[in-house]
């Protein structure tokens, strides 16, 4: 299984709208296009964290849908809501992704 974790800035009181337009868009086909399998949304303090969650590194995938009419509607939707962590080195989707540098699991 592949994590990615996406990181931005987001004011709380809009996190229902966010995951209202997550939900509109997971009912339909573009999580399975990308190869998502879950999605989690989360806030703390002014921040968004985006996890998903798949079989295999989405990150080619996000980047091969992004001319793609839902992604692009997606995103021009969460723009009033979802802005950079860093504004001045943000270009793509990628740039917002955190970096694993540690992972354990628990044999069972």
């Amino acid at each position: 299984m592949s994590r990615t974790l996406i990181v931005a800035r987001m004011a709380e009181a809009d996190s229902e709208k966010v995951a209202a337009l997550f939900a509109d868009s997971d009912a339909g086909s573009l999580p399975h296009r990308v190869g998502v399998r879950a999605r989690t949304l989360f806030r703390y303090h002014g921040l968004y964290f985006h996890l998903i969650e798949s079989d295999h590194d989405v990150d080619h995938r996000i980047e091969s849908v992004r001319g793609d009419r839902d992604f692009r509607e997606l995103s021009a939707a969460l723009d009033p809501y979802i802005r950079p962590y860093d504004p001045d080195t943000w270009r793509s989707p990628a740039d917002a992704m955190a970096t694993v540098f540690y992972q354990w699991r628990r044999d069972d």
